[in-house]
């Protein structure tokens, strides 16, 4: 999965390069064991008001598959919603507290 964790570190320096030059990078591991490829998948602050950019970019993380996820800049916040929609159509949104938690397995 080295590409999706390439290109995932890239889309989030992006998202979040306003941000002050201290702030500290976050990563988590996302694991894919739904049974059907991500193709898009959003992780933003839990207190933001709309969806940061597809953290994706166009790559899919097929059913099984692992990828690493680096959200550049996130400082001291844990607490993200994610958002994941499936190359089906279906969609899931869920909460995460990513620092008691460094992975995330989507179900």
């Amino acid at each position: 999965m080295f590409g999706f964790a390439r290109l995932s570190g890239v889309a989030l320096i992006a998202t979040f390069a306003g941000l002050p030059a201290v702030a500290q990078d976050l990563v988590f591991t996302v694991t894919n064991q739904s049974g059907v490829d991500l193709v898009e998948l959003y992780a933003s602050s839990a207190d933001a008001a709309s969806w940061e950019d597809n953290i994706l970019a166009g790559q899919v993380l097929p059913s099984g598959a692992s990828g690493e996820v680096s959200i550049t800049g996130a400082g001291e916040n844990c607490a993200f919603d994610l958002r994941m929609v499936f190359s089906d159509g279906d969609v899931i949104e869920d909460s995460a507290d990513i620092c008691s938690a460094p992975s995330y397995t989507i179900n």
